[in-house]
């Protein structure tokens, strides 16, 4: 698709997502997410060897949150190759992202790696022989490759915040300790999960730094092109928790949200888009978010279920 026709796209998504009314509800169980405005958005689209192009607040730094979690997803693997489902599954939960239920009748083996339970147990595996620093450290320098920009940072005063708030997160963790499944002692896994989570990006990074996910010609080759399949496969099926199947059927493309508003949809052999409102719908993902990547998807034709527009 031509640069040019594709930027009116963006802004005519971006027009529409300002314009209206019901932008959702922010994150208000964690404090410093409960104050962001709820009146942003911001989208950006990347394609090797084409400028990044974008729409609204796209240099506007946010907590990508649960987005972390495709990155660390692929440390992991990175790290300890396919032991890592014996840790963890590789099914949809039907559940919350933070449900206690579906990890107690699961004996301890979290559904996914991209629900909370299953995104601890996956940094507790990066953790294995290392320092909490060395870890993050790890995951950060990752994200920061992947970017091609090594000024994204964590935002600790995000971090402290869960650290202070996260109390379902304990206890999932504890859950995990006693089925076996946690390697550490909670406090330092979960340490470097909220640091992981508070990692900082602006939408134009958080795009740039989804390309390896492409498989494209020119991207990033971070992983190999198998792991990329699956790693993509697992964002289609789980990345949007209980909300995986709408998002599915709306968008037509593997997604990883975050409870900050961010969300990275990857349009296979095509693009990596990042979207950013802070708003969330009922399951926890941004509204305005999903809403501007359906109308992306239906007026350039980027869906895997059906052909691309070019």
């Amino acid at each position: 698709m031509e640069e040019d026709k594709l930027q009116r796209i963006l802004d005519q998504v971006a027009d529409a997502a300002f314009a209206t009314a019901d932008k959702g509800r922010v994150a208000d169980y964690i404090p410093e997410l409960a104050a962001v405005d709820p009146d942003q958005f911001a989208i950006a689209v990347a394609r090797p060897g084409h400028p990044t192009l974008t729409a609204g607040r796209a240099q506007k730094a946010f907590s990508i949150q649960s987005v972390s979690k495709v990155f660390t997803l692929a440390v992991a693997l990175g790290k300890l190759g396919d032991r890592l489902w014996n840790r963890v599954g590789r099914e949809p939960s039907g559940q919350a992202f933070d449900s206690v239920i579906l990890l107690e009748q699961e004996k301890g083996r979290p559904r996914n790696p991209f629900i909370n339970a299953g995104a601890i147990v996956t940094t507790d595996a990066v953790l294995e022989g290392s320092e909490p620093k060395e870890a993050l450290a790890a995951i950060l320098r990752f994200v920061r490759e992947a970017a091609g920009d090594d000024a994204i940072h964590i935002n600790d005063s995000v971090a402290q915040s869960e650290i202070a708030t996260g109390h379902r997160n304990f206890a999932l963790a504890h859950y995990l300790l006693s089925h076996g499944n946690l390697q550490h002692p909670p406090e330092l896994t979960l340490g470097t999960y909220f640091h992981q989570c508070a990692i900082e990006m602006n939408c134009a990074q958080l795009a740039d730094a989804g390309l390896f996910l492409t498989a494209c010609d020119g991207a990033p080759r971070m992983v190999s092109p198998s792991r990329i399949r699956r790693i993509n496969a697992l964002m289609m099926t789980c990345g949007h928790y209980d909300g995986s199947g709408d998002y599915a059927y709306r968008v037509g493309l593997p997604g990883k949200s975050g409870v900050g508003g961010g969300i990275l949809t990857i349009a296979p052999g095509i693009a990596s888009i990042a979207v950013w409102a802070p708003g969330l719908n009922r399951y926890g993902n941004s509204k305005l978010g999903t809403e501007a990547m359906q109308r992306l998807t239906d007026l350039t034709g980027w869906s895997v279920f059906g052909a691309a527009a070019g």
